[in-house]
């Protein structure tokens, strides 16, 4: 369970990890009341899911008009399919530097591991990508836990002259990872300022399985990780304008990487699992559609357990209002049967992965 970054910073805060004064709120009217108490502010839109500023769901504020207009701008618009319906209006804090640290499982090793970066403020991915030898990794024993020569080679990898600042907050971060049963816990950026080293966003995800143990709330029962979810399906938002729905999730990595290869960007990771029945099919294609970034949509089925003929009843019932291009791959059980539906109704296919992610690509940049 994915937590908004003010729900992180509250545990944050119990851990006595620095973060900026702030206020949640859910309407134009609180954000200029916040905004008149902090003064110089940063509007965020709470939505569970990464690419917030390229999307303008960040904007400082430095008065309360500034406030006002971009609160009735940043409300109700909708980043990667989530709609915006609470800001957090937070004091501005100029940072001097910005850095990059977080924790997640090295399933490898199966270890917690620590990653930092001098580099921080923007996808860590990115970072590791462009610029490899500003990562540090650094894997803890889960039953021996941090130790402080561990704490020190982070922190000084990250900025010596702040090290005993960094210090104690890797350290926290490491204890709320732990407690929490925290599958990540982030802070990008950390950020140095005029007053010390302070976390300016934070991002955590926690063990579904531990849930049990913990009272997170999930407040955000439509989003479309969850309407997904309800209906046994599994997707994540990406950056991308490619809609993607596949069967299996080993196919589904293998038509993201097409689409990438042939020069597109997925707008998502969507598994509607072996056995998927026209129902769900249909569910799946409404929600990748109901991304208003999706330019077009590529369904890519394998017919074993999910019958072909039963994907294709699904799409047809909802084809007639997805206003967005669509091809579509049928392969295996009832393929003959699923075609020919889908031929009616003047549907694009393809024979093969590669033909549909070419295809899909193309569709999705017509120029």
């Amino acid at each position: 369970m994915k937590l908004y970054e003010y729900a992180a910073k509250e545990i944050f805060l119990k851990y006595d990890i620095p973060i900026p004064k702030s206020s949640l709120v859910s309407d134009v009217n609180g954000a200029v009341d916040a905004a008149e108490r902090m003064g110089d502010v940063v509007l965020k839109a709470q939505v569970l899911t990464g690419g917030r500023g390229k999307a303008g769901g960040i904007a400082r504020a430095k008065d309360i008009n500034e406030a006002k207009l971009n609160a009735q701008r940043i409300l109700g618009m909708e980043i990667k399919g989530f709609p915006v319906k609470k800001l957090l209006v937070e004091e501005y804090r100029q940072p001097l530097k910005e850095m990059y640290l977080g924790i997640t499982i090295d399933r490898r090793a199966k270890c917690p591991v620590i990653m930092a970066s001098p580099s921080g403020g923007i996808d860590i991915e990115e970072v590791a990508r462009n610029s490899p030898e500003k990562i540090i990794k650094i894997q803890v024993h889960p039953l021996t836990g941090l130790h402080d020569y561990q704490a020190r080679a982070i922190a000084n990898s990250l900025d010596r002259n702040k090290s005993p600042e960094i210090i104690a907050i890797i350290k926290k971060l490491y204890s709320i990872f732990i407690d929490n049963d925290c599958q990540l816990a982030e802070i990008n950026p950390l950020a140095e300022t005029e007053s010390g080293v302070i976390a300016l966003d934070g991002k955590m995800i926690i063990d579904d399985n531990a849930l049990f143990r913990h009272d997170f709330i999930e407040e955000e029962e439509d989003s479309l990780e969850e309407v997904a979810k309800k209906n046994g399906m599994s997707y994540v938002g990406l950056d991308g304008d490619i809609g993607c729905i596949v069967n299996g999730a080993g196919l589904a990595m293998a038509t993201l990487d097409m689409i990438a290869q042939y020069g597109g960007r997925p707008a998502n990771f969507m598994d509607v699992r072996a056995g998927a029945n026209a129902e769900q099919v249909k569910t799946a294609l409404g929600i990748v559609s109901s991304n208003r970034n999706v330019k077009a949509i590529i369904i890519n089925i394998f017919g074993g357990l999910t019958k072909c003929d039963e994907a294709a009843r699904g799409i047809i019932e909802i084809f007639p209002r997805i206003k967005k291009p669509l091809i579509v791959r049928l392969s295996g059980t009832n393929e003959k049967e699923g075609r020919a539906m889908l031929g009616k109704y003047g549907i694009r296919m393809a024979a093969s992965t590669e033909e549909a992610a070419k295809g899909v690509v193309e569709l999705g940049n017509p120029d």
